[in-house]
């Protein structure tokens, strides 16, 4: 029998050389975020690509906050930033570490450079450095202190650390070629300082590293064997290696960039996503509207959905956009047999079975989801009055109509076939009303006449219906104008959010919790609200509706 032959993407072919050639003996993989916002989609794709490598070679899995800068950064990003990577399944166990845990060693990689004449103090502004940086096309200038003595070097740099300087008078900068074609590799600042408070080392630092000096001496004293990073990232790889090989470890970690993951009409950029919840526009960082993984989880989505869908983005070295429906796409796919199939009606208008007993009630088994038996079956309340949705009546429907109208019969959902005998309405002409017969030969929905009905609606008895407040969500971004605005605004979407209150849902509903997800048939899959619902007082956000014009391509 053959082996199945398995494709492997190009990080999995480069690890598989380097572990054949004796480059590394084991795997060592990480996620450095910032703690300076909350992750978003994008940032899935290298969570669960780095996590699941550390799997696949039977390695390690670090996480590692890169807190190098404290003018943006919080303790409540760092525990949000956590939560989201618990929830996606990724497992750090007791490799938790911070770019701040190694400031001391940093500093002393930095008096390493120094001493070998690989660093110097400059007192250009950023603007002059910025200036004498050079473009693409022509190489840089050299700073005038560029030859100062080591022994002057090791001073200022020490005045820089217990505090003499103010911000942004002398920085830091490796000594490398300002004539590199990589600008990168012209002297870059790798101290700046920046007399702020710390979240991790209070105020013991008035100097920080640089990320890109305090990323790879980061990798390399952890062990990091392989560090993959997005596309951004591929220029900066020689000054990655220049540290690591300067400062001197005796393994270096090997950078690997792959494609970030962009998808279409969404808000990904930090600054956006802070700025619309300074602006109030939406409610928090966790808003169902966003693609933070905090407002994916609240909205409903699921580990699942989204390991299915960083799946099938793969993994390349070229950048691309995925369309936003196929986020929905994987959700609908993990819901739609785990979901409990229930009523729930989100424009209620009354509907009375004038020949149903006013004062009776019957339980029906309703079974919870006919794809999969194994959720089993519930308890449906039916009365006298019952609610459906508006748009399931019209007065005067048009051709191919087969839901409910004056003289045709249609089927309540497991329950009875139904005739519409009459309508009332209010003085501003709304039907406040629907008067019905039934027949009680049809018990579960099935005449034992033989006799066929079109049109199938769903129900909630009046007497046990919970009201709740339904959410539902469109693209916070307007899909026809596109992201962004010529001025660089976003082209926001009036609508992203309707609310709809005094929704009517079988009694089931009642001791729903938060995060529990549900197929409101017909009407799309809901989650409790995990912020404002309350025991008996319900929230609903819609995750997706339950059709999509979305066709999984053979080949991605």
């Amino acid at each position: 029998m053959e082996k199945e032959v398995t494709s492997r993407n190009f990080i999995e072919q480069a690890i598989d050389q380097d572990l054949a050639d004796g480059v590394y003996d084991h795997v060592c993989t990480r996620f450095p975020p910032e703690p300076n916002g909350y992750l978003h989609i994008g940032h899935a794709k290298s969570i669960l690509l780095n996590y699941g490598l550390s799997q696949e070679y039977h390695g390690e899995f670090h996480l590692r906050f890169d807190d190098t800068n404290p003018m943006k950064e919080k303790s409540e990003y760092v525990k949000s930033i956590k939560e989201d990577i618990k929830w996606l399944g990724a497992d750090w166990n007791d490799h938790l570490y911070f770019a701040s845990d190694y400031f001391d060693q940093m500093y002393e990689a930095a008096l390493k450079l120094i001493k070998k004449g690989k660093a110097f103090v400059c007192d250009l502004s950023a603007e002059e450095i910025r200036q004498y940086r050079g473009t693409l096309k022509e190489p840089g200038r050299e700073s005038p202190y560029r030859n100062r003595s080591i022994d002057e070097n090791l001073r200022l740099f020490e005045e820089m650390r217990v505090g003499k300087y103010s911000d942004g008078s002398k920085v830091l900068r490796a000594k490398i070629d300002m004539a590199s074609p990589n600008i990168n590799m012209r002297d870059p600042v790798i101290y700046r300082v920046a007399h702020m408070t710390h979240h991790n080392t209070g105020d013991k630092w008035c100097i920080y590293p640089m990320y890109d000096f305090a990323h790879p001496i980061e990798d390399a004293i952890e062990g990091i064997t392989h560090s993959c990073c997005t596309l951004e990232f591929e220029d900066h790889r020689p000054l990655y290696n220049w540290v690591v090989h300067e400062v001197g470890y005796k393994m270096p970690p090997r950078q690997i960039e792959f494609a970030k993951l962009y998808l279409t009409n969404v808000v990904t950029g930090k600054r956006y996503i802070k700025k619309l919840v300074e602006d109030g526009i939406v409610d928090g960082w966790d808003d169902p509207r966003l693609v933070t993984i905090a407002a994916l989880r609240r909205r409903g989505y699921t580990p699942e959905s989204i390991r299915m869908f960083v799946d099938l983005v793969g993994v390349s070295k070229a950048n691309s956009s995925v369309d936003y429906a196929m986020l929905d796409y994987c959700i609908r796919e993990d819901l739609k047999k785990k979901a409990p199939r229930m009523m729930g009606i989100l424009h209620p208008v009354k509907l009375v079975i004038d020949n149903y007993p006013e004062n009776e009630k019957e339980e029906l088994d309703v079974p919870n989801n006919k794809e999969n038996p194994e959720l089993g079956t519930r308890k449906v309340t039916f009365g006298h009055e019952l609610y459906i949705e508006r748009d399931d009546f019209m007065e005067e429907p048009p051709r191919k109509y087969f839901r409910l109208y004056p003289g045709n019969e249609v089927r309540l959902m497991n329950a009875y076939f139904v005739t519409c005998t009459g309508f009332e309405k209010d003085e501003n002409g709304n039907v406040t009303e629907i008067h019905c017969t039934y027949d009680p030969a049809s018990r579960g929905g099935n005449s034992p006449d033989g006799r066929r009905v079109k049109g199938t609606i769903q129900w909630v008895e009046k007497t046990t219906a919970v009201s709740a407040q339904c959410r539902l969500y469109e693209n916070i971004i307007d899909e026809d104008k596109g992201v962004y605005n010529e001025d660089g605004s976003l082209n926001l979407n009036p609508d992203s959010l309707t609310t709809l209150n005094d929704c009517m849902l079988e009694s089931g509903f009642l001791n729903a919790k938060p995060y529990d997800k549900f197929q409101f048939v017909r009407n799309g899959f809901f989650c409790v609200d995990s912020c404002d619902s309350k025991p008996g007082v319900p929230v609903f956000n819609r995750i997706v509706s339950l059709k999509s014009s979305f066709k999984l391509p053979k080949k991605l």
